[in-house]
């Protein structure tokens, strides 16, 4: 089913190298649902702590994700016998659940990802809209390029060819000015892409658990780091809260993290970080028109040109090497 768009994407960028349709499959998802939580985080911060109401929605996540893990069937594996042995096969469940070396590999990529990257990005949405906050988010993959250097992972001619497109077409959208009205907030926001970028590269590089595991170790370590800074911070939880940020607050927690995320932690696994991180130059477009839609913000003419550069960023991007990568052991 996937096929046709991955034809689709390989004659556009011009790449021979097939994608596979996880790949595909978890982008889409990463494209789609990181788009609509800006508007989401905006909705609860104005309604809870930003770290607090964060902490609780990872930590939350992190752990219906693990459970389902802990309860999910056991796969055997087989044990090799000897040629001729008569004796049945011999079969081992495979490890399901994070070990401690793991657990703590998480620690680290948890903090940047979550406290840092998400945790700034809720915070400086109580005064900057979330159109805006996309924004800044979608010099990401700029920021993975110029890290990247440190992890070995060195970008050709084409993907800093798309990275400087994409990165042009945020500023496009963001020349409206609104980060110069809360300094504080801005440079709050201007560092969140930094610890996302951060984080995602040394991923690659830590013992992290594979698949939904590691996902939720990140989430549980991230979660509680947040809840801690909150409570060192002073942040306190309201009595009562709207059931619209409540809801919200759902939504983050099981499509925004459990799908989301997990998707993500996919993509850091089997593709390159230029494609992992491109979603951050497709989620201002949608995320600034779900805004105007739903929240109100405002939608200026410069969208058209963002998104004409935005797009060509991708197809730069995923032409450039953005093929699998080595599966992470």
């Amino acid at each position: 089913m996937l096929a046709p768009v991955s034809k689709a994407i390989r004659a556009a960028s011009g790449t021979a190298a097939p994608i596979p349709g996880h790949v595909l499959l978890a982008l889409g998802l990463v494209y789609a649902i990181w788009s609509s939580t800006y508007l989401a985080i905006r909705v609860v911060v104005h309604a809870m702590p930003p770290l607090s109401s964060g902490g609780v929605r990872y930590l939350a996540a992190g752990l219906v994700l693990l459970a389902l893990q802990a309860l999910r069937p056991r796969r055997l594996a087989a044990v090799p016998q000897p040629e001729g042995a008569s004796s049945p096969v011999a079969r081992l469940p495979n490890a399901r659940l994070p070990n401690a070396k793991q657990w703590l590999a998480a620690v680290p990529v948890g903090v940047l990802l979550f406290a840092v990257g998400n945790g700034l990005v809720a915070s400086a949405e109580r005064t900057i809209s979330s159109g805006v906050a996309a924004v800044v988010c979608g010099t990401t993959p700029l920021w993975a390029g110029i890290l990247g250097r440190w992890f070995g992972e060195r970008a050709g001619v084409q993907e800093w060819l798309g990275m400087g497109l994409g990165f042009a077409g945020v500023l496009v959208l963001g020349l409206g000015g609104e980060l110069s009205g809360d300094p504080w907030a801005a440079g709050l926001l201007l560092l969140a892409p930094i610890g996302w970028a951060f984080g995602s590269l040394w991923s690659r590089r830590l013992p992290l658990a594979p698949g939904a595991a590691g996902a939720a170790a990140q989430m549980i370590t991230g979660g509680a780091a947040m809840l801690l800074i909150g409570w060192a911070t002073g942040e306190v939880m309201p009595d009562h809260v709207e059931p619209t940020a409540l809801l919200a607050l759902l939504y983050l927690a099981v499509v925004g993290s459990i799908v989301g995320f997990s998707a993500y932690h996919h993509l850091l696994a089997h593709a390159r970080p230029s494609l992992a991180m491109s979603y951050a130059y497709v989620n201002p477009i949608l995320a600034v028109a779900l805004g105007a839609a739903v929240g109100g913000e405002s939608l200026g003419a410069g969208e058209l040109v963002a998104a004409l550069l935005i797009g060509a960023a991708v197809v730069l991007l995923v032409r450039g090497k953005g093929g699998p990568a080595s599966t992470r052991s």
